[in-house]
């Protein structure tokens, strides 16, 4: 089992994650790509429902938000810097549950985005920085 480092300073930790903690993270890690690669997928359908939010330039923030996604979820998927990730991404969620969600009604920002929310959290306050699981036997931390 190797160990990945996380980030640098107060975000470094040397935790196993347990096989609950690194499900969450790997099954979010797929779904925030799969959200990404959506926004450029359906860039025109995405742009449209960016630019009914009130957001400027809504095609970079369409832009912006696909390469958050998919880039913190790649860093989720491979456990790399995980902490910083998931705060990228949280605060992706944060915008989507207020925007989308709260203002505009839409069931996914007001379902899966704060249950995302809640698995950034966890993936945060985790001290962490090695993403395989525990071994059998092996001493807790």
């Amino acid at each position: 089992m190797g160990t990945l480092r996380s980030g640098t300073g107060s975000l470094r930790g040397k935790v196993q994650l347990t096989p609950l903690a690194l499900l969450v993270m790997r099954a979010s890690a797929v779904v925030f790509i799969v959200f990404g690669i959506g926004k450029f997928a359906n860039h025109a359908s995405e742009t449209a429902s960016f630019q009914a939010y009130g957001l400027p330039a809504p095609g970079v923030f369409t832009v912006l938000i696909g390469v958050i996604e998919i880039v913190g979820g790649v860093m989720l998927l491979l456990g790399i810097a995980p902490r910083i990730a998931a705060i990228v991404l949280a605060g992706d969620m944060v915008g989507a549950i207020v925007l989308s969600g709260l203002l505009h009604g839409e069931t996914v920002s007001l379902t899966l985005a704060p249950a995302l929310l809640i698995a950034m959290i966890v993936v945060f306050t985790r001290p962490q920085a090695d993403a395989t699981p525990k071994a059998r036997g092996a001493p807790r931390q």
